[in-house]
């Protein structure tokens, strides 16, 4: 098992190659834990961005992550520590935390145990840290975080996050502080306010774009510098929670500003956002960038703002896939959640995509959407044939899971064996001659769970894991759940052919737990 100094040493190896990491003094310091590894904390763009609002406050922000090596850390016996400050994360008065998804949850968990910190809210006093909270996941249904938070920003922390800490080191009391929390408005205190949710925040737009603080080679976008040209979007899939997050429309960053943000030492450069292609500079963006020799990547390509002036840029920056979404199988199912991705508009990206030399195309679709029948696959199937011949194609599958908050809430979930039927027949049907890659029916399904749950669901995942964290854990987790409790979400693990194996979790969850 690892020693603390060899911990130690790893951590800050790892820092000796980041540059632009803050390393200051200050008498309030926050640790700033993200509840999954390095290389996901480091690649996340609003992680980023607040790390460098909470100095620009005044404060420091003092990084944790969990570890790669979770089972391994624990053995070491070693409490969880902070990266600049190489103090254990529960010295510290505050924990910030920014989640991004539902399983996530499971993440925080281990983190704050690794850090001698009782997950649970009612079982922390005085003695421990207050537990604040935010991130992407507010956007759709952050219930499920209620058991494990101390109070939750909602939407966009940018400009609340200060308040939030002035409260929080302001008072003498977490009594006090959550009673100062209710005067910002999209502050949720589960202890409080129970289930009623407040409205979401939006950042002043004269705070955009967010980017990167920190580059660094320790995480899959290796070295590249992040920056948003707009933020939100205005095309109002149905199943997309950031709808939510147009607080009005989609709000544009002019291109001065995104390229007079890009430093100097900045080799690669990520553009993000949930619509860039629909910024109306973008191609200029693109272009101007790669014209100074970096490489420029572009999130969320939509397929009908693809040109050849944005392709050649896109080229001269570097990138040789081209990757945009279907989402639906079939353009029955793409009119049903308002996807404007018509199969002339896909054929036309194929074939954009061919004349300008990328060496293929990635289509990202969901399986499992309501109504969805085996004739939408088999429709999807003599597309993506007819595409191949354009361009060698790969389409990139997950299952449909309904979210809170946007027109397909409450949908529910396909089923596991039905997922898993239908992309066998999809694998069939493109006989090899398309690469297919999808992700996992049975994790979709607890995504779904949590994603349509409330504070029991996500207190199940506690008992998830504790059990050992495989995806029976999670089963007889949720075929636990008393059925009185509220709800909304289907407990399903699968469609019929499951039932059986849901009762003997439900008979084995009955047992009690030997350590």
């Amino acid at each position: 098992m690892p020693s603390r100094r060899e911990l130690r040493d790893a951590i800050r190896e790892r820092m000796c190659a980041e540059s632009g990491t803050l390393v200051r003094e200050a008498p309030e310091q926050v640790a700033w834990l993200y509840p999954s590894p390095y290389a996901a904390g480091m690649s996340s763009l609003g992680y980023q961005t607040l790390y460098r609002g909470i100095h620009d406050g005044g404060r420091v922000a003092h990084r944790a992550f969990l570890p790669d090596d979770v089972d391994g850390w624990r053995a070491s016996r070693v409490p969880l520590f902070t990266y600049e400050g190489e103090r254990p994360v529960a010295d510290y008065p505050v924990v910030a935390t920014s989640v991004a998804y539902e399983l996530e949850i499971a993440g925080l968990i281990d983190a704050l145990e690794l850090a001698g910190i009782p997950p649970l809210a009612e079982d922390r006093d005085a003695r421990h840290p207050f537990i604040l909270a935010g991130g992407p996941l507010t956007f759709s249904n952050p219930l499920p975080l209620a058991p494990y938070v101390d109070a939750v920003l909602m939407g966009e922390a940018d400009g609340t996050l200060q308040d939030a800490l002035d409260v929080l080191f302001g008072t003498r009391s977490k009594d006090d502080a959550l009673n100062a929390l209710g005067a910002i408005p999209s502050c949720w205190r589960p202890s409080r306010d129970g289930d009623a949710m407040p409205p979401i925040a939006r950042a002043d737009d004269e705070g955009l774009p967010a980017y990167s603080q920190i580059i660094t080679p320790g995480t899959e976008l290796r070295n590249m510098f992040l920056i948003e040209p707009e933020r939100g979007c205005h095309r109002g899939c149905a199943y997309c929670v950031m709808r939510r997050s147009t607080n009005g429309g989609m709000r544009t960053v002019a291109k001065e500003r995104v390229l007079g943000l890009v430093p100097e030492r900045a080799e690669r450069v990520g553009l993000v956002g949930a619509a860039t292609t629909d910024h109306p500079q973008i191609a200029d963006i693109v272009g101007d960038l790669a014209d100074t020799g970096r490489e420029v990547g572009l999130s969320s390509l939509r397929a009908d703002r693809l040109n050849d002036r944005l392709l050649s840029a896109l080229r001269r920056g570097g990138q040789t896939v081209l990757t945009t979404a279907s989402d639906g199988a079939s353009q029955r199912l793409r009119d049903l959640v308002q996807r404007r991705a018509r199969e002339d508009v896909l054929v036309k990206a194929a074939e954009l995509a061919r004349a300008h030399r990328f060496k293929r195309l990635k289509l990202y679709m969901m399986v499992g959407l309501p109504t969805e029948t085996d004739d939408d696959i088999d429709e999807l199937v003599a597309f993506s044939l007819e595409l191949s011949k354009i361009v060698p194609l790969s389409l990139g599958i997950a299952p449909f899971c309904a979210k809170r908050n946007t027109p397909l809430d409450g949908s529910p979930y396909a089923g596991i064996k039905v997922v898993e039927r239908r992309l066998k027949r999809l694998r069939k049907g493109v006989k090899g001659r398309v690469d297919l890659r999808a992700t996992s029916a049975r994790w979709a399904w607890v995504e779904y769970v949590l994603a349509q749950g409330g504070a029991a669901e996500g207190r199940a995942v506690l008992d998830a894991v504790h059990a050992g964290g495989g995806f029976r854990d999670w089963e007889r987790a949720f075929a636990a759940l008393p059925e009185d409790r509220p709800r909304r979400a289907i407990v399903r693990p699968s469609d019929r052919i499951d039932r059986r194996q849901t009762q003997r979790a439900k008979a084995k969850a009955a047992l009690p737990v030997v350590a």
